[in-house]
């Protein structure tokens, strides 16, 4: 079985969705959110998962989302991967059928995490079920245990699927689980394209073999990964240390005042309006947004992106 193509390398920015003040989608800000990350080298992302706030969103947005990716996406160098999980799994098919028909890299999907998949072979057959809804796209299984609550062995999962989903091109892993990731990255050969999916610990999965990474950071902070990268390519991996401890400071910093919402706050410093998280996530208070950017400052963040 040859292997499908989408290979997500280098830096993979999961893009939040942009909202107006009064939470609304706000879709003419996805030009902006694209001029950003090219200018900061990221080409490609990762649209309406976890960071994305993809099931506070109606399958409608979730469709008229991908459409502006893709229009904005088309002609330049930007590449698009749409999630399309659902606790529906009628509404994750439509949304992969229409992903085939915008031209998109590849879809992912996390399990139903509602009515939980009470066995591997039951999440195969879920993940198989929209993979067969766009059979041209290459099919990433999303594996964030700590927000699904679905926990089976990845390693087991990829030896399972292979042989049931023709289109699994890999795990988009967010697990903390470093011994199950190598193993992951060994399954059938090497055969599987593994992106991690935790910033703050990307060093060591580059040490592990990774060659791609998708993450929230990644629109706000590109050039401390890309630094990060080059070090560790070089084999410099006291700056490549450095550059990741600035991404843990970040990332706690963040953290402490629920951090999709003061993500979102991040992308408005840098004059990118991506409007408030929607309910059930919490928004920081107008005294923490300022306590936010003070400490920010203080941490050298604007610094460290050139953002001054």
């Amino acid at each position: 079985m040859s292997k499908p193509t989408a290979a997500l390398t280098g830096l993979v920015a999961a893009t939040p969705t942009p909202f107006s003040a009064d939470g609304e989608l706000n879709l003419p800000v996805v030009a902006k959110q694209a001029e950003r990350l090219l200018r900061d080298g990221v080409k490609t992302v990762f649209i309406a998962g976890s960071t994305g706030e993809s099931y506070s969103l109606t399958v409608e947005e979730r469709l008229a989302l991908a459409q502006r990716w893709s229009e904005i996406a088309r002609g330049s160098t930007l590449r698009v991967v749409v999630h399309v999980g659902s606790n529906c799994l009628a509404d994750a098919r439509t949304l992969a059928s229409q992903a085939r028909s915008l031209g998109v890299v590849a879809i992912a999907a996390l399990a139903p995490n509602y009515f939980k998949p009470q066995s591997l072979d039951t999440l195969v057959a879920c993940c198989g079920a929209i993979a067969s809804a766009a059979p041209s796209l290459p099919f990433y299984f999303y594996d964030i245990p700590m927000l699904t609550g679905v926990r089976f062995s990845m390693p087991e999962f990829l030896s399972v699927a292979a042989e049931r989903i023709p289109t699994l091109a890999g795990i988009k892993f967010t697990n903390a689980d470093l011994m199950a990731y190598q193993r992951c990255l060994h399954t059938h050969g090497g055969r599987f394209d593994i992106p991690w999916g935790l910033d703050e610990y990307l060093l060591a999965a580059l040490a592990l073999g990774a060659a791609g990474g998708v993450g929230s950071s990644y629109n706000f902070a590109a050039p401390v990964y890309h630094r990060l990268r080059a070090a560790f390519s070089k084999g410099d991996l006291a700056t490549a240390r450095a550059e990741q401890f600035r991404s843990v400071q970040l990332i706690e910093l963040l953290a402490a005042s629920g951090y999709i919402g003061a993500a979102k706050m991040v992308m408005g410093f840098l004059g990118i309006d991506v409007g408030p998280a929607r309910l059930p996530i919490a928004n920081p208070t107008t005294e923490q947004r300022a306590q936010l950017r003070r400490n920010l400052e203080q941490l050298g963040f604007f610094d460290w992106i050139g953002a001054r």
